[in-house]
């Protein structure tokens, strides 16, 4: 009970097969604008750097950092930020949560009610549920190793380029969607979701259970390390599974999770995963993970749903988003974008 009281609080501050056919304009009769102001919305509309709830931060190809938030999509070349989203929806009625530059450099946005957009440098085409999409509601997207574009969310849709195929829990899934997905060396398709981490081998779907044979719940992120082991986030902690057994590795939330290039694990969440309200942005030396008690540090403390998502970028840097923008830190300086020259 006390799990299912922490998600359902959690849930109501987050919140909530063909082609698809052009569209220029979000339907506004199903978009909210959450907890943000007139001021802020006003702010947003003409401020050149996120200014709202970053969910995600990604990589383009040619170097660019692409920030998925609440208030707009945003592309930053290393000098200024664009809004990527502003044709097709403006602050007032923008929800994003993810953002993909597929293999072709394409790019995909994630809506938090609204589905999806594609976008391939000239034209927007717009998928929901009418295009045969499982829901509107949107969380990640996903590029496999075959082309696939996999959306989890409210729902899990694979995408081929021409139909959608959708998943549930009658296919073997644990929980009607999924917060996070990612494929390893193998193929596996591995996937976060409510009712615990699974994975999908492209026949059946395998959900992870404990030692007790208990699943585990409110998983929102997934990953796999340079050694092989699964590493994810659930409501008592951050895990790690190396194909036979887990470690609970830290009491520590992990809404995000990464592994950068000198094998450091990077988590952001509660400090205290039954609800804490300081949120932080923690590193686990590598030389410590597979200690009893590796070594954390707190790179940045903040308060209820601080911070979010996490990126390294190709220059070493780590990217993360928070409630209010996107910051960077280089190892020694923390950069927060929200005015126009950056705060240090």
């Amino acid at each position: 009970m006390k799990h299912l009281h922490v998600y359902a609080l959690f849930l109501m501050f987050v919140f909530h097969t063909s082609c698809g056919q052009n569209q220029t304009n979000v339907p506004h009769d199903n978009i909210t604008q959450g907890n943000y102001s007139e001021s802020q919305i006003k702010e947003a509309a003409t401020s050149k750097a996120p200014m709202s709830m970053v969910r995600h931060v990604r990589q383009a190809r040619n170097g660019d950092i692409l920030i998925a938030s609440y208030l707009g999509v945003f592309r930053y070349d290393g000098k200024s930020f664009t809004n990527l989203t502003s044709k097709i929806s403006s602050p007032r009625f923008s929800s994003f949560w993810d953002v993909l530059e597929d293999r072709k450099g394409h790019l995909w946005f994630a809506s938090k009610d609204s589905g999806v957009y594609y976008y391939n440098g000239k034209s927007f085409q717009h998928f929901t549920t009418s295009e045969g999409l499982a829901n509107n509601l949107i969380m990640s997207i996903y590029e496999d190793k075959a082309g696939n574009i996999w959306f989890g969310g409210a729902g899990l849709s694979r995408y081929d380029g021409k139909s959608f195929q959708n998943f549930t829990t009658k296919d073997g899934l644990p929980y009607n969607g999924g917060r996070a997905i990612m494929e390893d060396k193998t193929g596996k398709l591995w996937i976060a979701t409510g009712d615990g981490p699974c994975f999908y081998d492209g026949k059946t779907f395998t959900v992870l259970k404990n030692k007790d044979g208990k699943a585990f719940k409110n998983v929102w992120s997934i990953i796999k390390d340079k050694k092989g082991s699964i590493w994810f986030g659930d409501v008592d902690g951050l895990w790690r599974y190396d194909g036979r057994t887990f470690t609970k590795v830290s009491q520590r939330g992990a809404y995000a999770i990464i592994e950068d290039k000198k094998g450091d694990i990077w988590t952001t969440g509660s400090i205290d995963p039954a609800g804490g309200a300081v949120w932080t942005l923690s590193r686990y030396d590598h030389k410590s993970l597979y200690d009893k008690k590796p070594i954390v540090s707190e790179i940045k403390s903040g308060g209820r749903m601080g911070f979010l998502g996490i990126l390294e970028a190709n220059d070493g840097s780590i990217w993360f988003g928070s409630g209010n923008g996107v910051y960077r830190y280089d190892g020694n300086t923390i950069t927060d974008f929200k005015s126009k020259e950056g705060h240090k």
